[in-house]
């Protein structure tokens, strides 16, 4: 990596001296007092990691942010990107993230967004509920700001048809040209993804599937919500807005980076197999050569007429090793048919899940990341719309949202997650050190 002093240099000088030239003077000077001149650094500089860490000390003592979160409930899109440009107080943010509510036009939102950060990589898109810091929201615009001390570099594609067979590479085409590497060859502890889908189109499988042929970088995300009214989702980036579409950014970041993984179930011994399946409508048609519905009535201990109820706390979920679970919850049957949010293969052995506690489950995940990466500066949380409900339903959205004090956080209640594959009933996370 090279470079990154220079930025953080540039930053500092331009925070404290806010253009005024004896205050640039005043700033260069204590810099190379500390034996940090700032000459001597370029955007093709090595990296020194004393020199980086005498940086990282005066940024935070002078109280200057690499990262921010802005909220606006104003009810039209100009007042909402009006609080949000004024909340936002990061120096030359180079990449700007939101979630939006429904509620709101996502193609004015999109071009207001952008027209309001010029320089800056912005995309984002529409919700079933918005987090922001301490709060889960409704109605509401969140966003979340980066500069070049956590962003060293960001490249957004779309995917303007998630049904066309080609969408993928031709979105990997554009990276490829901006970063001049093959996706293959890329070191996926370098680099990220973030992915966003129309959450109505039902394409994520297969899209993930490709992403996953054609790259070691990971891509984290959530589909696009409507606020639960199931009729237009949206996705937006540098000012458009689509529907039928995905958004992809491939985020080199200048910090360390890791995910959070997290559903609030365990295994149960109970597994069933789908032996008849529709895989393009998400349908289970027979489990283990039963009726489905019978099946999972069976499995669940419950008269057919019920199965509806338990939906929610004993979804199916594919687990890999002792307790990597990658969930697929039914949402409806119909006939002796079961519809799940994310479609099962043929043959795949699936485990019964039993529902433990969000609000537990996720301080601990937390803490074991905060553990592992001895801090950490933000978080872009991608939070399935059943966990919220359920939330919801407990009364417990303060208390969730309370686990994440004291860390830039941004996130929203989508209609499914991504990560590695596409799940549900799940918070994945991507946590930046």
């Amino acid at each position: 990596m090279a470079g990154r002093i220079k930025q953080m240099i540039d930053t500092i000088v331009e925070q404290e001296a806010k253009g005024d030239p004896r205050l640039i003077n005043i700033t260069r000077t204590k810099l190379i007092v500390r034996g940090i001149h700032p000459d001597k650094y370029s955007a093709h500089s090595e990296d020194d990691p004393i020199i980086i860490r005498q940086l990282e000390k005066m940024i935070r003592l002078t109280g200057i942010s690499n990262v921010a979160v802005a909220v606006s409930q104003a009810e039209s899109v100009k007042e909402a990107v009006s609080e949000i440009k004024n909340a936002i107080r990061v120096v030359q943010p180079k990449m700007i993230l939101y979630f939006a509510s429904s509620s709101y036009n996502a193609q004015d939102l999109a071009q207001r967004m952008k027209e309001n950060f010029p320089q800056a990589c912005v995309f984002g898109c529409s919700t079933a509920g918005e987090l922001a810091n301490t709060r889960m929201l409704k109605n509401s615009v969140v966003a979340m700001a980066m500069n070049a001390n956590l962003i060293e570099d960001v490249r957004v594609a779309t995917i303007r048809d998630v049904r066309h067979a080609d969408g993928v590479s031709h979105a990997f085409s554009e990276f490829e040209q901006h970063f001049r590497t093959p996706m293959r060859d890329l070191d996926f502890q370098k680099y990220v993804g973030i992915i966003l889908f129309d959450g109505l189109a039902g394409a994520e499988e297969q899209t993930m599937e490709t992403i996953g042929d054609l790259t070691r970088v990971l891509f984290i995300g959530g589909s696009a919500g409507d606020d639960q009214k199931f009729v237009s989702t949206q996705v937006a980036a540098n000012g458009k807005a689509y529907s039928n579409a995905a958004v992809l950014a491939l985020i080199k970041p200048a910090v360390k980076f890791d995910f959070i993984k997290t559903q609030s179930f365990r295994p149960l011994e109970k597994h069933l197999v789908p032996t008849k399946i529709n895989e393009k409508t998400r349908e289970v048609c027979e489990f283990d050569g039963k009726p489905a519905v019978d099946a999972y009535a069976e499995a669940v201990g419950c008269p057919r007429e019920e199965v509806s109820e338990h939906f929610m706390v004993n979804p199916l979920g594919l687990v890999v090793g002792h307790d990597d679970i990658y969930v697929r919850s039914p949402f409806r049957a119909e006939g002796d048919s079961l519809y799940l949010f994310c479609h099962v293969k043929a043959g795949m052995d699936l485990a019964l899940l039993e529902s433990t506690n969000i609000i537990v489950d996720t301080k601990v995940a937390l803490e074991r990341k905060k553990l592992e990466l001895g801090r950490i500066s933000a978080i872009i949380n991608f939070h399935c719309i059943l966990r919220t409900l359920e939330l919801e339903q407990k009364h417990q959205t303060e208390e969730y949202g309370r686990i994440f004090s004291g860390i830039p956080t941004i996130g929203f209640s989508t209609y499914g997650e991504e990560f590695i594959g596409h799940i549900n009933q799940t918070s994945t996370m991507l946590v930046f050190r």
